[in-house]
């Protein structure tokens, strides 16, 4: 299965556009002001502990502190703060921890004002970006990712992702990484390490130590709250992530970003550097490629899918809200079972997509259709979790409710991605849908029409922006059914109906029901 990364650069942002079978899956943007990322490091000042909380309050340089309670604090507390607090008075000047002496773990169940106190510096990383009224989430048991492993210092752990199923590999795994591992760090083995030399295991782990070593060169000159160690560009960041052999294209529209994802993907995979395209044409690079227009269509509050279904999601600060309707399939259906299902499971493929393409997190709740059968909830139920493998945020899916109810908690590391697909109204009453939510709509409806109506004169009465909009340039999108249906539509523009209305019509004038 073709993946395709489309990169596009901005005055004040850059935008990577995930495309798998050219539809839109991801949608990441990095802008100027995006000072706190997932995964980087600071060396920070504890503002206030909180017994009650058994928590912190820290900070990291943002208007509200970081909150890092007791549990992230990592059973090497006192061993990682030891060493921060020898490395920044300049007495410590070997990084490695081969010969550095360890204290004792923290209590598993501890309280935070025994280990932290006001004004005391640490170092933390990011683990949830800044999201509404709260500040970052943190995390003192420091971990740097690389592309084949995760490095942790103050530990001395091998573990292997649980997504590689086989036994041996794991045992092959765990033996190489034993034989490289340096004292004194952990190593967690992840999923693309699979079937890979212990040569491209320890050049990973070796780009690690290098960083691990520049970070701890900047704390005894850092002045809390300071960044000790960022992220990795966005591209690389994504692509250390993402990036397998099913990739055909990553195509860029800026020289600088071309260059950094070319040098990053000739170091992590040589073969796969020819893939890697500078984009030259006028067009602009998501128009080219149909981003815009999925975009448009995707992020509203209503999705439409095949076969007339739609998806209705409602978005509130405690959770999110997915409603599922078959359209008008309904009516005309024999076996509402069958239809149910049928709906039911092009839905859930949509929602695995939408929920990756938002980045929405928390609790999710999918009103799926009923059904009655208990073989049809389990196929759905196990659909869903099959096209959720691929969703790289930690998430749970739990059985069908009494109430045919499905719950979905998923991680939420940085704010939801929302798109406004609303524009302005020309007859300046507010905002309106977009022109290609409405036209997608219509191009669902039509082929419903065209497979169930022989009549040789289809006309299409719309609202006069929308007649227009179907109507211009060329090849116009009403030349484009022609090409594709070999049947002419002739659009009729009605100044009494609503933006959103529109009917078609038969040989006599008659509306087509569907």
């Amino acid at each position: 299965m073709n993946k395709e990364l489309i990169v596009r650069s901005g005055s004040n942002a850059v935008d990577f556009a995930l495309l798998k079978e050219g539809r839109l899956i991801e949608l990441h943007q990095e802008t100027d002001d995006h000072k706190f990322s997932v995964g980087d490091v600071y060396l920070a000042k504890i503002r206030k502990a909180l017994p009650g909380l058994n928590a912190a309050f820290v900070n990291v340089g943002y208007e509200k502190d970081g909150f890092l309670h007791y549990h992230d604090l990592g059973p090497q507390m006192k061993s990682m703060m030891k060493f921060t607090k020898a490395v920044g008075s300049g007495k410590l000047k070997n990084f490695r921890l081969d010969k550095f002496s360890f204290d004792e773990d923290i209590e598993k169940n501890g309280v935070i004002s025994d280990v932290l106190h006001s004004n005391q510096s640490i170092l933390v990383q990011i683990v949830k970006e800044p999201i509404s009224t709260k500040g970052p989430r943190l995390s003192s048991e420091i971990s740097l990712a690389g592309r084949y492993v995760v490095l942790v210092p103050f530990s001395d752990r091998i573990s292997v992702s649980q997504k590689i199923e086989s036994k041996e590999e794991k045992l092959r795994l765990k033996r190489l990484v034993k034989s490289i591992r340096p004292k004194g760090f952990s190593v967690i083995v992840r999923t693309v390490a699979e079937g890979k030399k212990v040569a491209d295991l320890d050049s990973d782990l070796q780009n690690l130590l290098q960083r691990w070593d520049k970070m701890c060169k900047k704390i005894p000159k850092a002045n809390p709250p300071f960044k000790v160690l960022g992220e990795v560009n966005k591209a690389s960041s994504i692509l250390r992530d993402i990036f397998n052999d099913t990739f055909s294209g990553i195509i860029a529209d800026d020289d600088e970003i071309y260059h950094q994802i070319k040098d990053y993907i000739s170091e992590i995979s040589p073969k796969k550097e020819s893939i890697v395209s500078m984009y030259k044409s006028k067009v602009p690079i998501f128009e080219k490629y149909g981003i815009e227009r999925q975009i448009k269509t995707s992020f509203g509050k209503t999705v439409t899918m095949k076969k007339g279904a739609y998806l209705v999601i409602e978005h509130t600060e405690a959770m999110h809200v997915i409603d599922v309707n078959s359209g008008n399939r309904s009516n005309k259906a024999k076996n509402q079972e069958n239809t149910a299902l049928e709906v039911n499971m092009i839905s859930a493929a949509e929602i695995a997509r939408q929920l990756r393409l938002r980045d929405m997190g928390g609790i999710i709740v999918v009103d799926f259709i009923d059904m009655h059968q208990s073989e049809h909830r389990k196929k759905l139920y196990d659909f869903l979790r099959e096209e959720m493998n691929d969703d790289r945020a930690k998430h749970k899916i739990l059985p069908p409710s009494r109430f045919g109810l499905i719950q979905i908690t998923r991680q939420r590391v940085r704010p939801e991605i929302d798109i406004k697909t609303r524009e302005e109204d020309p007859n300046k009453n507010g905002e309106i849908e977009a022109p290609i939510v409405v036209i997608n709509k219509i191009n669902t409806d039509l082929l419903k029409v065209l497979s169930t109506n022989k009549s040789k004169k289809i006309t299409l009465a719309a609202h006069p922006f929308i007649a227009a909009y179907l109507t211009r340039g060329f090849p116009s999108q009403r030349s484009k059914w022609f090409f594709d249906h070999k049947k002419w539509v002739k659009i009729q523009s009605r100044d009494a109906y609503n933006y959103l209305e529109y009917h078609f019509l038969n040989g006599d004038g008659k509306e087509i029901k569907i």
